[in-house]
């Protein structure tokens, strides 16, 4: 035979010589859950390994991350239900919380890389990512003056990366115009363009405690069925001014997120989600996979197929690996 391709194998120095796909601790975003209150790190139980954390201790978890080499983080708040209403109102106040700790972390940590969401469900009494009409309707233009609040609000305390992950129509242009309105033209926005209805936000909404109320999200968020569809969803954000494009989930939408990346010129986000992490980590526990294998091959799958950033839970362990 004149043609070998095992030759390119034989070694560990020649498959990493030839090596197509490089995964690195830059790829990553590390979503993080803000509790309310001091000195408090509550693990998520359908979520073995990851935490809600206070402020004070999740800026020692942002600093120890930052010494392992990730760089970016996506902050999320667990809202009480005391402070849910039909509009979302908390999410526009400076006085909240989560706002007053977006401020802190991003002064105390100004190298890295803030991001935050936008969207109702998790400061909404209704748990949906829009203003909930007395039919049970999820109004699309009545929700965007709210989620413009939210990001001027978020914005204003200094973070670097603003995520709609509604799926309201015409959000993004309306997003940048608040912010460039405001003088938040450097404020990025990674769109969630291709958000599907998914299976896989079950331990997601656990760590939130953010699930509706009544109904589901099959209006806004897109049908796992359509592929061409994301294309219209990018195509748009795009054109309203998104500096990235969001794929959620990852694991299980790959070909979605090569097909954006071949067809787009601006960086491809890939959201690997609460679900699809999950289900290492129990198989794992059961002993039917070897976890770390099976985590680092996963995450070289979404690069792979063309994902720039990856937002991962897996982040922390896989920069420990990594590392080493």
């Amino acid at each position: 035979m004149l043609i070998r391709p095992r030759r390119n194998r034989k070694s560990a120095a020649i498959r990493e010589m030839v090596e197509e796909t490089t995964l690195t601790t830059k790829d990553f975003i590390f979503p993080l859950f803000l509790l309310e209150g001091t000195n408090k790190k509550v693990e998520v139980d359908s979520m073995p390994g990851i935490y809600r954390f206070t402020l004070d201790l999740m800026l020692k978890e942002i600093e120890e991350c930052l010494n392992m080499g990730i760089k970016a983080f996506d902050v999320f708040p667990v809202v009480d239900e005391k402070y849910k209403d039909k509009m979302a109102t908390k999410s526009a106040d400076p006085n909240f919380f989560y706002i007053k700790a977006l401020k802190e972390i991003k002064s105390k940590f100004p190298e890295a890389c803030i991001m935050t969401d936008v969207a109702m469900d998790p400061y909404s009494s209704d748990g949906h990512d829009g203003i909930v009409d007395e039919n049970g309707n999820i109004l699309n233009d009545e929700t965007l003056d709210v989620l413009a609040d939210m990001a001027l609000a978020q914005a204003e305390t200094g973070i670097d990366i603003i995520g709609p992950s509604d799926m309201m129509d015409g959000r993004v242009e309306y997003i940048r115009d608040a912010l460039d309105e405001n003088g938040f033209e450097n404020t990025s926005i990674m769109s969630y363009c291709a958000k599907y209805a998914s299976a896989f936000y079950g331990p997601f909404r656990d760590a939130l405690d953010s699930a509706p109320k009544s109904g589901d999200k099959k209006t806004y968020q897109m049908n796992p069925a359509n592929k061409h569809e994301a294309m219209i969803e990018a195509e748009l954000d795009a054109q309203e001014g998104a500096d990235f494009l969001m794929v959620k989930p990852a694991l299980a939408y790959l070909d979605v997120i090569h097909l954006l990346k071949e067809n787009n010129e601006l960086p491809i986000a890939a959201y690997n989600v609460s679900g699809e992490y999950s289900l290492i980590k129990a198989a794992a526990e059961k002993g039917w996979l070897d976890g770390d294998a099976t985590m680092m091959e996963s995450l070289l799958s979404i690069k792979r197929a063309g994902a720039d950033v990856i937002l991962s839970y897996f982040a922390k362990e896989a920069a420990q690996i990594l590392r080493s």
